[in-house]
């Protein structure tokens, strides 16, 4: 079990490493044309800080933002205002961050440009709206608890915005926008990361609508009317170029296992479904495999949701990594890790969970089982008891979750 835990180790910090924004920056810089006029930085999200010192590498720039989560700050960077703001739930900070890159794009003009660095994490980190902080928080929270899909929540709050649904690029206008995004939407859909600043909306109001009935959303008139507000519908200004994703963290992975001597395949880099039944459906897959006493790695990427029953402490690569570990019990050679790029699984300070064929009998002897724990949501202080916490702190990037199991026959060991 210790191989396969320093195996893990070894992938998910290889992939990590490999998935930070300095270099993938730079290259999408290459494409950058000077304006005329001024240049101004604008950097959204959890990894801003990182995507903005490799702009700042690459380019000079005329002053400029960087909003990114509590304790995701590197320090200072010359010439620009760091703001620090709420997240995964939006908070005043969030409000003022947002009303001051709108205040800081409103003095621009004919032949200025916007460099817009986006990342993960601008839904919470970058707000402004005609409802109150406490209507806009209320109605998140019911998002986030619901077990709506990310693409589904961010519908919902970039309607309710003044700066998502392509808000945020409309008011750069006259100015050009060039944007540069670390992706971490499945699918890579420009109008979902961080529900879409300076993109184009694809959805309608049907679908949104639809949404609020499905998970039975309690909005007041005023939310309901927002959400009927038209959204710009072109934004010939707006250049985009992703420079990350998920799917490149896969097949990093894959190419760290195949090193390790595992035969990997990659299932998915879209998986959206609940972390309980993903974690699950991933160990019933690796005991297939295992069948074939060869080093298998299964490998797949994504953002799963949690349903919230409980008021534990968790997040969804956590969950996702405890429901396979009921699955995997007593079996020698086997085990499975979730992580989340950023170094941020849900409101805690771990980045995901560990588990192996022993986890589930080392927690019963704490007393705990895995079903009441799920229920309960309190996957940290059950992965806390037996070491299973993933614990990186902030990556600087963010380009969604890597799931992992790994076989290795033990008569390989």
């Amino acid at each position: 079990m210790a191989k396969l835990r320093d195996h893990a180790e070894n992938i998910y910090r290889t992939a990590l490493r490999r998935a930070l924004p300095d270099v993938a920056v730079k290259e999408a810089l290459e494409g950058f044309r000077p304006p005329s006029g001024r240049t101004l930085l604008v950097s959204v999200g959890k990894a801003a800080w990182r995507m903005s010192a490799a702009a700042l590498e690459t380019l000079n720039v005329d002053g400029g933002l960087v909003v990114t989560k509590y304790g995701h700050s590197q320090g200072a960077l010359p010439g620009l205002e760091i703001l620090e703001a709420g997240h995964p739930v939006v908070d005043a900070a969030s409000f003022a961050a947002a009303d001051r890159a709108l205040e800081l794009v409103s003095e621009l003009g004919e032949g200025d440009k916007v460099l817009f660095l986006l990342s993960g994490g601008g839904s919470a980190l970058f707000e402004a709206s005609d409802l109150s902080l406490e209507e806009f928080q209320d109605v998140n929270r019911q998002l986030l608890a619901c077990g709506a899909d990310i693409q589904e929540v961010n519908r919902i709050r970039k309607r309710l915005s003044n700066v998502k649904g392509g808000r945020f690029g409309a008011a750069c206008a006259p100015a050009e926008v060039f944007s540069v995004i670390l992706s971490d939407v499945v699918g890579d859909r420009l109008d979902m990361i961080a529900s879409g600043p300076a993109a184009v909306d694809a959805s309608t109001l049907e679908e949104t609508l639809a949404i609020v009935e499905t998970y039975g959303l309690k909005l007041s008139s005023q939310a309901l009317e927002l959400l009927k507000r038209p959204l710009p519908a072109a934004l010939p200004h707006v250049e985009h170029h992703i420079c990350g994703s998920v799917s490149q963290l896969c097949h990093t992975a894959a190419e760290v296992c195949r090193n390790l001597g595992y035969e990997a395949r990659i299932l998915t880099d879209r998986e959206a479904g609940e972390a309980r039944e993903v974690g699950r459906a991933l160990a019933r897959a690796l005991l297939q495999e295992r069948k074939a006493e060869r080093p298998t790695a299964l490998i797949l990427g994504g953002e799963t949701v949690v349903r919230l029953t409980g008021k534990g402490k968790g997040g969804r690569n956590q969950e996702l990594a405890l429901a396979a570990a009921s699955v995997l019990a007593g079996t020698e050679g086997t085990a499975l890790f979730s992580v989340g790029s950023d170094g941020t699984d849900g409101p805690t300070d771990a980045a995901g969970g560990y588990v192996d064929g022993e986890t589930e009998k080392l927690l019963q002897e704490f007393g705990m089982e895995i079903p009441a724990v799920l229920a309960e949501n309190d996957a940290y202080h059950a992965l806390e008891k037996v070491g299973g916490l993933i614990v990186t702190g902030p990556t600087g990037t963010n380009v969604n979750d890597i799931s992992v199991a790994l076989h290795w026959p033990p008569e390989k060991q």
